[in-house]
């Protein structure tokens, strides 16, 4: 690899390539994390739609596959967030990846068990709070990116971060990335690593059926939406006759009769007590502020996913993409998609070494 593109996220990790693969739920598993790992990349094992035991079978159905770091993304509000912890311990895991901050304590207990925690964090003063409990780097996702995210878009997002952190821990840039051109436009920006999820959810090591992949394939830039409707919280998704729906639904009843049938198909999957979900419940309602009515309607999200990305109904369930989806027009394998991106940043950074030199600039 060229050496210019090796950072100190690869030397904290343990990685080859400055490339993550993010913990998508029903779509990061076992193969894609693996094939992510032994390309050289930070493979994230999605864990909010297991319970333990599936958990377990998966980190071990990856530690079959490869000897190479990869990392577990879990819910810091989770009911059994301590028994979660605990496996990553016994399994030597990398990287705990979370979706909100943990608690000081959850980063401590990793900690002095060898294991590094990165969140993801969508605001310079989010930076800001995580650096002073001691977290490994930071995931910044800018408004591009798909599923859970915000409106800055990452051209803006990710300088404020690189500024509030500088360069105490490695910033991992989300939102947009997709090829060579990204990776060395984000390290000119001041971050050490990308973070692609549609882009991965888009290989052929991806678990999410053919026929999905091709349904996403057909979609342009301007074809995902920014929906509160899923799950009361900003959610870009591919636009769907059933998005649209559930867009004209707003403010009615309905959506709530549905996420409360939906919570019980996600208890029924998961083996999660009503006890445990209520608990899950409450903290996501303090966390992130969630309304009563917003709090019932997350519970669309595990199941209306599955339907889309497990259960291959285009039709009726919710396809978590970013805008990146609109310039994806293959499905390779993880290795030849990192091989790909890698070269094509060294061809990029090859070119502006030679423009600098013909102007007079630095060599």
């Amino acid at each position: 690899m060229d050496a210019r593109l090796r950072t100190s996220f690869c030397d904290v990790v343990g990685v080859d390539v400055p490339v993550v693969q993010t913990g998508m739920g029903w779509v990061a598993g076992p193969s894609l994390v693996s094939a992510t790992a032994n390309a050289g990349g930070l493979g994230i094992l999605a864990s909010a739609t297991m319970d333990l035991a599936q958990l377990n079978e998966s980190v071990e159905r990856v530690r079959e596959r490869t000897d190479k770091p990869f990392g577990v993304n879990l819910r810091a509000d989770a009911a059994d967030i301590d028994q979660r912890i605990q496996l990553m311990i016994d399994n030597e895991v990398r990287v705990a990846s979370f979706a909100q901050a943990p608690r000081q304590e959850l980063i401590a207990r990793l900690h002095d068990a060898g294991l590094l925690v990165v969140p993801s964090i969508g605001a310079k003063r989010h930076a800001e709070k995580v650096l002073e409990w001691g977290v490994d780097a930071v995931l910044v996702q800018g408004g591009e990116g798909g599923g859970h995210t915000g409106s800055v878009p990452t051209s803006i997002l990710l300088p404020q971060v690189v500024d509030a952190v500088a360069g105490r821990v490695p910033v991992i840039a989300a939102g947009g990335f997709h090829d060579g051109r990204g990776l060395v436009a984000a390290l000119s920006y001041g971050a050490d690593a990308v973070a692609m999820g549609t882009r991965f959810l888009l290989t052929s090591d991806s678990s999410v059926p053919d026929s999905v992949k091709q349904f996403y394939l057909g979609h342009a830039v301007t074809d995902t939406v920014v929906s509160t409707q899923v799950d009361g919280v900003p959610h870009r998704v591919l636009r769907t006759a059933l998005v649209d729906q559930v867009e004209a639904e707003r403010g009615r009843i309905r959506p709530l009769l549905r996420a409360v049938m939906n919570a019980r198909r996600f208890r029924t999957l998961t083996g999660m007590g009503y006890r445990d979900m209520w608990t899950e419940g409450m903290a996501m309602r303090a966390s992130m502020g969630l309304t009563w009515s917003q709090m019932v309607m997350a519970a669309n999200t595990p199941m209306l996913l599955k339907a889309g990305l497990v259960d291959g109904k285009t039709d009726s369930g919710v396809l978590a993409s970013g805008q990146v989806v609109g310039v994806i027009d293959d499905l390779p394998t993880c290795q030849e998609l990192i091989d790909r991106i890698m070269e094509e940043a060294t061809s990029v950074l090859d070119r502006l070494t030679a423009d600098l030199r013909e102007h007079g600039g630095p060599a």
